[in-house]
């Protein structure tokens, strides 16, 4: 949308004038808890929680310190799901869940969100989801119903699982529809939404001369790698939207870009003696191999030198050179794994489904992706933050498994019909001998497994890093089910990510 500079300040400041008052709500003492929670939730639905991280910290500390004497709402079932208490009060003796609840339509929405927060063991829990998935279902296909849309929206994919900007463009159309919404936050929210798009397409049509500028593409031969600027700041959009987090999102853009060039080097067009050569190459760092590698590869290869030459000194002199350092040493991981992949493909074997989801964790390229994000977040990423990669923290290496097989079943047929390296759904088919059916649904329970070992590590007493870092990895887990589907691959094929781009990137957000 185009704007005047002065109108452009009058929507700053009626933006400032409303986050005022929704900052005031969040400071008023409330009576009623229930009101306060759905406020809150409102907030965190709607993408700007970020403004409101200290109000809101402060507000849940209350609640947890007035966990065991709340007795309001003791019954509603929303309520309690909302707070994450515990649910045991809410079944018959026989431990089945009662029928009584089949009504509360909003309290069975809320359970299910809840459910998705499970540990594993966690019983009561797995069976919510149940419960509260067939209950939803139900409804959902005999309504049409603003309520039976939303259901249908979570029961796709659940809250937590949801990449925040898309999700705010949802709720924001959905909370229109609701006669009770609060005018100021909704308001607030739409503007908010429409002030950070500008900011983000500033920063793409930045991103995308860089690109052309650096002329990356141009250093390879003809459709050896895939040029997908807008994909790869859409990634990165994914991990971090907030204003304050420019730099990362510069950082980061660029460092993924190269990584994915990479990538389509070991995936479709080095040959095995090449590859050899450029994997020695990273392994060494040092401008000395550039007569080593073929012609291709030279002004690529001094164009990754230079890349970390700029970063050494930038973060030289904010006296962080150890960040590039922990980038670099994970690009060699990287490109090991990626070598180990070839040989496969080059000796035409199946490896074991372990052994493959092994090498899986470094071909994601997600610890990577990982450190390169912290690159740009300032201090709050300390060497402690990079340390907790680095020593494979369970949360990391689980985001890198679910990204691996996510990608996987999104792709193999098509990458078996160019003859590539097998994926985890070839893998285990050979090993077990199962249908591809049966596979797909062997994966995805593993794929759940993994996202359930990423709430323990979050929702542990006390975590290794700040939670602004550990959301770097919850983010990134998410952004993976905008791109990938059951065969379709969004970031190679981009058709399926298109409309998503457009409802944050190009449309509007009337006001």
């Amino acid at each position: 949308m185009v704007t005047t500079k002065v109108f452009q300040n009058q929507i700053k400041q009626e933006a400032n004038q409303l986050k005022e008052l929704v900052r005031q709500e969040l400071v008023t003492v409330v009576e009623d808890p229930k009101k306060r929670l759905e406020y809150i939730d409102a907030i965190l639905r709607l993408g700007v929680a970020y403004h409101f991280e200290k109000e809101i910290e402060d507000n849940l500390r209350k609640f947890c310190n007035n966990l065991q004497s709340d007795d309001c709402y003791v019954d509603d079932l929303h309520y309690v799901s909302l707070r994450f208490h515990v649910f045991e009060k809410f079944k018959c003796k026989n431990g089945i869940f009662k029928d009584c609840l089949t009504s509360d339509v909003q309290g069975l929405l809320s359970l299910y969100e809840a459910s998705h927060l499970r540990l594993h063991g966690e019983k009561t829990l797995e069976e919510a989801l149940l419960f509260s998935t067939t209950h939803l279902t139900s409804f959902a296909t005999q309504s049409s119903s603003s309520m039976a849309e939303q259901i249908a929206h979570s029961l796709q994919l659940p809250l937590h699982k949801r990449s925040i900007r898309l999700e705010s463009r949802y709720q924001i159309s959905f909370c229109e529809t609701n006669p009770c919404h609060d005018k100021n936050l909704l308001r607030f929210a739409k503007i908010d939404f429409n002030l950070l798009q500008e900011l983000h397409r500033m920063e793409l049509s930045d991103f995308t001369r860089w690109s052309r500028d650096f002329d990356l593409i141009a250093k390879l031969p003809d459709n050896m790698v895939r040029n997908r600027a807008v994909e790869t700041y859409f990634w990165s959009l994914g991990t971090f939207h907030e204003p304050y987090y420019a730099n990362a999102r510069m950082y980061s853009n660029r460092l993924f870009k190269i990584i994915s060039i990479i990538d389509d080097i070991y995936d479709s067009y080095g040959t095995i003696e090449e590859l050899i050569l450029f994997t020695d190459a990273i392994q060494r760092w040092d401008k000395s191999c550039i007569n080593e590698l073929p012609c291709y590869l030279r002004s690529f290869y001094q164009a990754i030198l230079e890349t970390f030459e700029e970063l050494d000194q930038d973060f030289l002199r904010e006296k962080r050179s150890y960040a590039v350092d922990y980038v670099r040493e994970q690009m060699r991981a990287t490109c090991q794994g990626y070598f180990q992949e070839a040989k496969w493909s080059h000796h035409k074997q199946i490896p074991a489904y372990e052994d493959f989801l092994k090498n899986g964790v470094l071909t994601s390229g997600y610890l990577y992706t990982f450190v390169a994000s912290f690159l740009g977040m300032g201090e709050i990423a300390s060497k402690g933050s990079f340390e907790w990669i680095r020593m494979n923290s369970k949360a990391a290496i689980a985001s890198c498994i679910f990204c691996r097989l996510i990608n996987d079943i999104s792709s193999h047929k098509h990458e078996k019909e160019r003859n590539h390296v097998a994926t985890a759904v070839e893998c285990y088919m050979k090993q077990f001998g199962t249908s591809e059916e049966e596979t797909y649904k062997k994966i995805q329970f593993r794929m759940e497994e993994e996202w359930i070992n990423i709430n323990q590590e979050m929702l542990q007493p006390t975590t290794a890093v700040p939670m602004a870092i550990f959301n770097r990895v919850i983010n990134l887990s998410r952004i993976l089910f905008e791109y990938y589907q059951i065969d379709q691959d969004g970031y190679t094929i981009s058709k399926y990510l298109e409309p998503k781009v457009a409802q944050v990137l190009v449309d509007y957000v009337p006001i």
